[in-house]
């Protein structure tokens, strides 16, 4: 009977053994502490368990709320003896300069044998997000230096024979066009519209859809946006759509009629960049304030003799 007990014993005590050996860790991680903002961010959580636990997907999603996700990667598992690893991986981003805490996942996990879920926390991930610093006397440069490609004559001479063709063909079509155009003659009036009237034809079209209003916040302060910077390609002969809100301001101080606009176009780009880019909410009587200052701009930088030829054509 005592060997019996001693025998129940041991095997009890291995089994206790085995189910305490159970081992489960979970830790977050991300690519470096220091970005730019609006760099791209590898947010990683790696969880190592032994084999025969096993792992519930955790909601990942949930703790990212304070950053922007860009991608979700797909999860990668491989096994070492008996180390089972779940890597999740996220890349994100920050469109603010800012001390960045991600609260520690949760990971739930059941026991073999048992049905009951547990829990275990990552670590928390904190980095920092710093503003770009922008030299304002520098030149401007380009991103990365042009790339010098070799010449390759038998393709440069395949490019000379497509351009031939091509010519050929414009011309017959020229020739065909002319031709057709001599025999049955069309006068075409072209009527140029100013920068000014389309720009305040845009906004007035805007204003009556009533984005905003609709809870397309982020999509009307885009359009809004749009309207003057193309205004601004068109009236100061500037590159302004591709321009950043930065680069936008420091190209209008070069322009000598432009002053009387500049303080008020720094806010409205600034204004609008929250919204597009940092998720801010705005109030509606900033939502009407951004309409109000776009056309103040517009209507601030007409041109002198645009207002004499508008008048004296309302005149006539």
């Amino acid at each position: 009977m005592v060997n019996i007990l001693k025998t129940y014993f041991i095997i009890a005590l291995l089994l206790f053994s085995k189910i305490s050996a159970q081992s489960i860790s979970a830790l977050a991680s991300v690519d470096s502490r220091n970005y730019l903002v609006g760099d791209y961010i590898t947010y990683t959580l790696e969880v190592r368990s032994d084999k025969n636990i096993q792992i519930v997907s955790p909601f990942i999603r949930d703790s990212l709320k304070k950053v922007e996700i860009i991608r979700e990667l797909v999860p990668v598992i491989s096994e070492d003896n008996e180390v089972k690893s779940t890597t999740f991986g996220f890349i994100i981003s920050y469109y603010d300069s800012a001390s960045v805490n991600i609260s520690p996942i949760a990971v739930r996990y059941k026991n073999p044998g048992e049905s009951e879920e547990k829990v275990i926390l990552s670590n928390p991930v904190t980095f920092t997000v710093n503003k770009v610093v922008v030299q304002q006397q520098a030149d401007i440069k380009d991103v990365k230096d042009p790339i010098v490609i070799p010449l390759d004559w038998k393709f440069i001479l395949l490019i000379a024979l497509i351009g031939l063709i091509l010519f050929a063909a414009a011309f017959y079509f020229y020739r065909r066009y002319k031709k057709k155009k001599a025999e049955q003659p069309v006068k075409k009036k072209i009527i140029r519209i100013l920068a000014h009237t389309r720009a305040l034809t845009a906004l007035d079209t805007l204003e009556r859809e009533q984005l905003w209003q609709k809870g397309r916040v982020k999509e009307y302060h885009s359009n809004i946006t749009g309207i003057i910077r193309g205004y601004f390609e068109e009236r100061f002969k500037l590159p302004a759509l591709e321009l950043t809100t930065t680069e936008q301001i420091q190209q209008l101080e070069k322009v000598s009629t432009s002053e009387n606009i500049l303080v008020e176009t720094n806010q409205f780009l600034n204004n609008a960049d929250l919204v597009k880019f940092a998720k801010f909410i705005p109030l509606p009587s900033v939502n009407e304030e951004m309409m109000k200052q776009a056309k103040d701009i517009v209507n601030k930088t007409i041109p002198k003799e645009s207002e004499k030829i508008e008048e004296a054509m309302h005149n006539v």
